[in-house]
C-alpha cells in the first residue's frame, strides 16, 4: 500500500529521507518556507510558515500516514529555538489531532544536546537529561510535548550530524588546526544518510507491526575523542597539524552515546564509524590530495 509521509522542515535530512521514500514508491510532501530546493525532487512541495499555521483548521496540514518534524531554528537564539521546537511542534500536533484520520506515528528529530554530561559518561535513552544550554532545554520541552500527546510519537535524538556539505571540521584540519589531547573531549557523530536511514527504517518497522519505542538515540557505533577524529582527518589530508585549537567552553560537554536500542531494531549503519563516513565526504568533496593533483 502506498504510504504518505509529511516531512515538516524538509531540509537536508528531510530531502534525503524523502527521496529515499519516493524511490520506494511512497508519496512524500515536504514543508518548507521556501520550496525552491524541492523542485528537482520527487517530493511534493508545500510552502508554509509554521508561525502562521492555523491551528483551528484540520486542513491546515495535509493528512498523512507518517509525520516527520525535522524543523531547524533559523538562528542560534533562544527565541528562534522556542518558536521552532516546542511552539512549532505543539502547533502541528494541535492540527494533527483534529484530523479525521490522524497519522500512525509522529517522529520528532531531536538532539543529544539534551544531555548535560561532561566527563565522558556513557549515555543512553535511559540516562537523565540535564541540558546546560537553552537549546537543549527547549529540545527537552519539545520532546515532552510529543511524548505527553495522545498521538503515537517517537523522539530520535541525533548526535553531531555530518555529511556532504557539512565539512567545517575538515576545513579546520586542512588549515592545520587540531583539538588538543587534553582535556579529553568525547564527540559523537552520525552521517546524514544514517539519519534518513533510521527514520525510514522506523517507518518500515511500524508497517511490519514491529514495536517502535518512544525514544531512540541516533549515533554511530564509535564514540571517539575529537582529537582522534581530527588526527585521522589530518592523516587523510596529508597535512601536519601545527595549531592546537582552544576548546570553547561549550565544548566541555563530553559524553559517549550508546546506540544499542536502535541497532536492536535491526538497523545497520551505512557508515558505522566516522572513518567510513568522512571517507565518503572527503571523496565526494574532492578534498583528497590525489584527487586535486
Amino acid at each position: 500500500m502506498k504510504l504518505t509521509t509529511l516531512i515538516i522542515g524538509c531540509g537536508d535530512i528531510g530531502t534525503h529521507l524523502g527521496n529515499q521514500l519516493v524511490a520506494q514508491g511512497h508519496r512524500v510532501i515536504g514543508v518548507r518556507r521556501n520550496t525552491a530546493a524541492l523542485q528537482e525532487t520527487g517530493i511534493e512541495p508545500l510552502a508554509l510558515d509554521l508561525d502562521t499555521l492555523d491551528t483551528g483548521k484540520p486542513s491546515a496540514l495535509p493528512q498523512a500516514d507518517y509525520v516527520i518534524y525535522a524543523v531547524s531554528a533559523d538562528r542560534f537564539e533562544e527565541s528562534a529555538y522556542q518558536s521552532a521546537y516546542p511552539e512549532g511542534l505543539k502547533r502541528v500536533l494541535s492540527v494533527l489531532e483534529q484530523q479525521a484520520t490522524p497519522p500512525r506515528r509522529v517522529f520528532f528529530v531531536s538532539s543529544t544536546s539534551v544531555y548535560g554530561q561532561q566527563e565522558g559518561e556513557v549515555v543512553s535513552e535511559e540516562s537523565p537529561t540535564d541540558p546546560t544550554s537553552f537549546s537543549g532545554s527547549l529540545m527537552c520541552q519539545a520532546e515532552q510535548a510529543l511524548l505527553d500527546h495522545s498521538l503515537p510519537g517517537t523522539v530520535v535524538r541525533f548526535s553531531g550530524i555530518y555529511g556532504p556539505g557539512r565539512d567545517r571540521l575538515i576545513h579546520q584540519v586542512a588549515e592545520g588546526r587540531i583539538s588538543p589531547v587534553t582535556p579529553v573531549i568525547y564527540s559523537n557523530r552520525i552521517h546524514r544518510d544514517d539519519c534518513a536511514g533510521i527514520l525510514a527504517h522506523l517507518i518500515e518497522c511500524q508497517e511490519n507491526h514491529q514495536d517502535v519505542a518512544s525514544l531512540y538515540l541516533g549515533s554511530d557505533n564509535e564514540p571517539v575523542t575529537l582529537h582522534n577524529v581530527m588526527l585521522w582527518l589530518a592523516q587523510q589530508l596529508k597535512v601536519e597539524a601545527s595549531d592546537t585549537m582552544q576548546s570553547p567552553l561549550r565544548r566541555r560537554v563530553s559524553k559517549r552515546c550508546d546506540n544499542h536500542r536502535i541497532r536492536e531494531t535491526g538497523y545497520e549503519f551505512r557508515f558505522p564509524t566516522f572513518r567510513e563516513g568522512y571517507r565518503q565526504v572527503l571523496e565526494k568533496g574532492g578534498f583528497l590530495a590525489s584527487e586535486k593533483a
